[in-house]
Parts: C-alpha cells; sequence; structure tokens
C-alpha cells in the first residue's frame, strides 16, 4: 500500500467469525491539500474465482442453484439463488481453485480454461477480487452428479440450461447475481455461443 493520499491510523478487528471484518480509521487527503479523517469496514472473505460452462454444438450452459442467506435477509423470497460455478481461492491460484470448484460443484472435469477477467465485486465494502473464466464442456466431461462438498454444507442443485432461456433470465429476474450476469453477456458479445 503505497497511495500517498493515504495515512492508515488505527485497524480494528470487528468480527472473525466466519471471515474477517475490520474497522478502519485513515486519514485522507482531499483535493484541495486538506486532510480529513473517515472510517470505513472492509470485510476480508479471500479472493475467488467464477466459470461459465458453455456447449457450442447443444447451445447450453451449466449453471448451479444453491440457498443463499443474504439474498434472503434481503427480499429473495425462497434464498434460491442461480449461479455459475464458484469458489473461494483458499490457497490455489485461480486456475487450480475454479477447475476444482467446477468438479466438486457441477461434476464437470474440464480440460482447459480461459480467464476473461477479474473484478472487484463490491468495492465499497468487500475486499474480495474474483477471477473470471469460461470453458467449453461436453457430456463425456461429467465425471460425477456434483452438488458441492458435504463438510463445506454446500447443497447445490446442477442446471444445464439453454443458453438462450439463460439470457432472457436475467430480463425475467430469474437470474440476479452479478457474476452470472456478467458471464453470460460476456459470452453473447464474443460470440462464445
Amino acid at each position: 500500500m503505497s497511495n500517498p493520499k493515504i495515512e492508515i491510523l488505527k485497524t480494528e478487528v470487528l468480527s472473525d467469525n466466519w471471515y474477517t471484518l475490520r474497522k478502519i480509521t485513515y486519514n485522507y487527503l482531499k483535493n484541495d491539500s486538506t486532510w480529513e479523517t473517515q472510517t470505513r469496514e472492509a470485510y476480508d472473505r479471500g479472493n475467488g474465482a467464477t466459470i461459465l460452462l458453455y456447449n457450442k454444438t447443444t447451445r447450453t450452459i451449466i449453471l448451479t442453484q444453491q440457498f443463499r442467506m443474504p439474498t434472503y435477509l434481503n427480499g429473495n423470497e425462497t434464498g434460491m439463488l442461480i449461479e455459475t460455478c464458484a469458489g473461494l481461492l483458499d490457497k490455489d491460484n485461480p486456475e487450480e481453485c475454479i477447475r476444482r470448484e467446477t468438479e466438486e460443484e457441477t461434476g464437470y472435469k474440464i480440460s482447459s480454461v480461459e480467464k476473461v477477467f477479474e473484478v472487484y465485486m463490491s468495492p465499497g465494502s468487500v475486499t474480495e477480487i474474483v477471477h473470471f473464466f469460461v470453458a467449453e464442456y461436453t457430456k463425456d466431461m461429467k465425471v460425477n452428479e456434483g452438488g458441492g462438498v458435504a463438510d463445506e454444507q454446500e447443497n447445490i442443485e446442477v442446471l444445464e440450461l439453454d443458453f438462450d432461456k439463460a439470457c432472457n433470465m436475467i430480463a425475467t429476474g430469474e437470474i440476479k447475481d452479478a457474476k452470472t450476469i456478467m458471464l453470460l453477456q460476456h459470452a453473447k458479445i464474443n460470440g462464445l455461443i
């Protein structure tokens, strides 16, 4: 961290129950050359990776559906969210992570992945960078039923959807997950399917 306009004064850990929530007090040098003391909270859950699996021949994609408590608390009646396969890096590099998560969550053992971009998903409060990937899949790559890892309390349903139908599900509100919308739009703009 080397921004001369920032002087960190104090960092407090507010919670480290699941991941780490910190309160940071700092001085910020404004454009008028005066310093202002500010306080922000930052949630650090590590970085992640996500992937859109697509099949050009069948014009289908693989998505997942699972319960997401924060969406339930914010008006999602069932708490169920349709999204691209994703996971935290832990100690892996992004490509190793997404290969592992793809097999655990979807049951597909993919042969090659392509990184398309990386994004701060909620930079006002979360430190996480998500690495975005795409990969082609075929039926013969399916090695198990997927569904996630039992000891991680994952109860993931694997969905194979028509690409055009999935894109329409954004407009209907059936797909509201940012990373999924971004990857579907990437696929459409770049003619992957």
